[in-house]
């Protein structure tokens, strides 16, 4: 992604992904491009019109079609809420957004969105910055380990210097390469009774167990998280729900 003299320190580095903008009655909601279909072919042809109407101010990448980066050239007004957390809420702009407005007039009229409305999809008629900065030079981060199928997590995970694995089948694997003593991130994306039989069941029993301490639960589609020691498992007077009652 680095244009011809340039270093990865020199420029600013952002999560770009795109999103959907709701205008509602008195606000926008944003919908991420997870919660609706996009195929590659759209994202490429996207990224390649932002970058060529905009060439040296920003450099956008596909990761995969609903998680792109960018590079920029300048400082951008950017959060750090990824989209997921966003989802169904409304999307305040945040000041100095100039280049975004930019983009969003490009996309609004963009062949790729017009047959997207046409199949009644929704537009890729905006982006999401978040996570903006210059690349550290020795990266920290809370993690000790990561493991997931997503390369661009384990290479996050690598520069920050924590070790990165391969999504095993399922928890009993996981919990079979004996991780050390710290935290450690497991990203899933299965169907909900995979996750319910190969994770959320063996994770439970190994708590019960006392093989590990905490449990931490990060829904991005629901947009909440939860927590679990040990002694929250006696808890029997406290009636199960279905995760949808969450949301």
């Amino acid at each position: 992604m680095l244009g011809a003299g340039g270093s990865p320190g020199d420029a600013i580095w952002t999560r770009a992904d795109p999103v959907h903008m709701q205008v509602m009655r008195d606000r926008v909601v944003l919908a991420p491009a997870a919660a609706f279909p996009l195929e590659r072919g759209d994202a490429d042809t996207l990224c390649q019109a932002v970058n060529a109407h905009f060439a040296g101010a920003i450099e956008l990448r596909a990761i995969d079609p609903s998680r792109w980066c960018a590079r920029l050239e300048s400082e951008i007004d950017a959060g750090d809420e990824p989209p997921f957390e966003m989802a169904g809420r409304e999307a305040t702009k945040r000041a100095g957004d100039v280049l975004l407005t930019e983009i969003q007039m490009l996309l609004h009229g963009h062949p790729v969105n017009e047959a997207r409305e046409a199949r009644g999809e929704p537009a890729v008629n905006s982006l999401w910055f978040w996570g903006a900065g210059r690349l550290p030079d020795k990266p920290q981060g809370r993690w000790k380990s990561v493991t997931s199928a997503d390369p661009l997590a384990l290479g996050l995970a690598r520069l920050a210097n924590a070790a990165a694995g391969a999504l095993p089948a399922n928890a009993d694997a996981w919990l079979e390469q004996s991780p050390q003593d710290g935290r450690h991130l497991i990203i899933l994306d299965p169907a909900i009774e995979a996750l319910e039989r190969d994770w959320f069941a063996p994770l439970a029993a190994a708590l019960r167990a006392r093989r590990i301490g905490m449990l931490s639960l990060h829904v991005p589609d629901a947009g909440f998280s939860v927590e679990t020691v040990r002694g929250d498992l006696r808890r029997f007077w406290r009636r199960p729900k279905a995760l949808v009652l969450y949301t």
